[in-house]
C-alpha cells in the first residue's frame, strides 16, 4: 500500500526550492513546531528562521534552512513562501560561525549605533542555519 502524500512547495523570493510529494512536513511556526500529514487541516501561519524538514515520497528525507515565512496548507496541498530558502546542503558553515559570532559581539557591546533587536535577529537567523547544518550531518550518518 502506498503511502498517503501531499502537494509541497517550497518558494523563495527568487526560486522554487522544491516541489513535490511529501509524507510529512515539519517546520516551526510562530506557535511552535507544526507537523503536517496529508489530511491536515487549513492553516495559515507564519513561520520562524530555521528548518523545513520533509519526508518525500520514498522516505528519503530533505532539510530546507528557511529565514522565515509563511506556512499555508490547504486540502492535498502545502505551501510555503520564505524571502530566503537554503537547500540544507548548501549552507555555508564558516560563514554562518561569522555571522553568529558578529551577533554576539554587537549584542554584547550594544552601544547607540547598535540595535539590539536587529542583532538578536542576525543571532538567530546564524544560530538557525548553523542547527539546519547539525540535522543535515546527523542525517547524513
Amino acid at each position: 500500500m502506498a503511502a498517503m502524500t501531499v502537494q509541497l512547495d517550497v518558494v523563495s523570493a527568487e526560486e522554487s526550492i522544491f516541489s513535490g510529494r511529501v509524507e510529512s512536513v515539519q517546520v516551526t511556526g510562530e506557535a511552535g513546531e507544526l507537523g503536517v500529514m496529508p489530511g491536515h487541516a487549513p492553516l495559515l501561519t507564519s513561520i520562524k528562521p530555521g528548518m523545513v524538514r520533509l519526508v518525500k515520497q520514498n522516505g528519503e528525507e530533505e532539510i530546507i534552512f528557511l529565514s522565515g515565512g509563511i506556512l499555508e496548507i490547504q486540502p492535498g496541498t502545502v505551501n510555503i513562501l520564505a524571502d530566503i530558502a537554503i537547500r540544507g546542503g548548501d549552507l555555508d558553515e564558516n560563514a554562518a560561525e561569522e555571522a553568529k559570532r558578529l551577533a554576539e559581539e554587537n549584542i554584547n557591546n550594544a552601544s547607540g549605533d547598535i540595535d539590539y533587536a536587529e542583532a538578536a535577529a542576525q543571532l538567530a537567523f546564524a544560530v538557525a542555519q548553523l542547527r539546519v547544518l547539525q540535522m543535515v550531518r546527523k542525517n547524513a550518518k
